[in-house]
């Protein structure tokens, strides 16, 4: 007769103890060797070194406000920072060259936006009603910055500048190349050769072999040539365009990556189920694929979220060209440290969001993707 053991009574093995605690962990990690030990005292003592000198400038002998003293304020207070030099020129800095009294209006638009990247971070909103909002949001913003109706001053957007410009140029571009993208991933990926397949490689090579530079030169000098006789587009959308066509390419790519890594599996359970190729594509393998390449896709908009600065060079007024604006002033020369450390501060903010949200969002939909 077979006799079976009960287990009931047998309690669970207690967790591992830790020894030592998180002292022991400590020299573990940086004490290990006398050459570990070494290096990371002498990296500690120059990031103290470096903090200290941060702090006494950036804070202990900065300058905060002038009372009505002007840059010799700063020069008189002695080598700290010009803090004040950033509530000087901060309407400069953020809206550019959009008309003083109006400038209200550009705060508005992009509080707008900023609202609108916080709902588009909640997974409840991520229907049809995310879409209609987007597109009433985008109306609002162009009837505050355009102006013209409901007793607005119309504003024409050569005179738009700052930070607007920039966050309407990163939204606008990047959202116009990521539908294009997943269309030139999907042909490229394609196993049946044909034209669209051989248009797609040729479009993506070029453009990932040309600098961005160029690319925004040709849009805003080469194709007004080509225009019909008093054909005008507008600077900034000819600069959208260029930009939207341009980083389409290399978000193409990194969704090239992800479809190549869906297992065959997945096709074949597909089929089996009696889907067709489109509903595979679009509710199979195409949200796998995007999954997979999260975080180079975020990677990719942080790149050309920066990149927007480079429109300095065609003379587009974004967040850097006010800067580069306000650090001209000759009676505020010799700050311009604080000013970059301003916008940097400004670009810092928004890519790190971008990349904390995407490393939770990753996490969130691989763990449900495993369950």
């Amino acid at each position: 007769m077979t006799r079976y053991i009960s287990t009931a009574h047998i309690a669970p093995a207690p967790p591992p103890k830790r020894h030592g605690g998180w002292l022991s962990s400590l020299k573990a990690r940086f004490f290990r060797t006398p050459g570990s030990a070494a290096i990371t005292l002498v990296l500690l003592a120059a990031t103290i070194a470096l903090a200290w000198a941060l702090l006494n400038w950036g804070v202990l002998r900065a300058v905060f406000s002038t009372h009505g003293g002007g840059p010799e304020a700063c020069r008189v207070a002695g080598a700290g920072a010009c803090w004040a030099f950033i509530g000087e020129k901060f309407r400069l800095i953020v809206f550019g060259i959009y008309p003083y009294a109006e400038q209200w209006r550009a705060a508005l638009a992009m509080a707008v936006l900023v609202v609108m990247y916080v709902l588009s971070t909640r997974r409840r909103w991520w229907n049809r009603r995310l879409a209609v909002a987007w597109i009433l949001a985008l109306v609002v913003f162009g009837v505050l910055m355009w102006g013209g109706i409901l007793g607005l001053p119309f504003v024409p957007d050569d005179q738009w500048g700052g930070l607007p410009v920039t966050l309407i140029l990163a939204t606008l571009g990047l959202a116009a190349a990521f539908p294009l993208s997943i269309v030139l991933a999907l042909l490229r990926h394609s196993k049946r050769p044909g034209v669209g397949k051989a248009l797609a490689v040729a479009y993506i090579e070029v453009a990932r072999s040309v600098p961005l530079l160029a690319v925004l030169f040709m849009a805003s000098v080469m194709v007004p040539l080509f225009l019909p006789q008093g054909t005008d587009l507008s600077k900034l959308l000819r600069i959208f365009i260029a930009f939207a066509l341009f980083a389409a390419a290399y978000l193409a790519e990194v969704i090239r990556g992800g479809l190549q890594i869906v297992p065959r599996g997945q096709y074949e359970a597909a089929a089996a189920l009696g889907l067709s190729a489109r509903v595979t594509t679009l509710r199979v393998v195409l949200p796998q694929a995007l999954t997979a390449v999260l975080p180079a896709l975020v990677n990719v908009f942080i790149a050309f979220f920066k990149a927007t600065s480079i429109v300095v060079i065609v003379g587009i007024f974004d967040l850097m060209t006010a800067a580069k604006r306000a650090i001209a002033d000759a009676q505020w020369q010799g700050f311009g440290t604080e000013v970059y450390l301003f916008v940097g501060a400004i670009y810092f903010l928004f890519c790190f969001a971008m990349s904390r949200y995407s490393a939770r969002l990753h996490t969130s939909l691989d763990a449900g993707r495993r369950r």
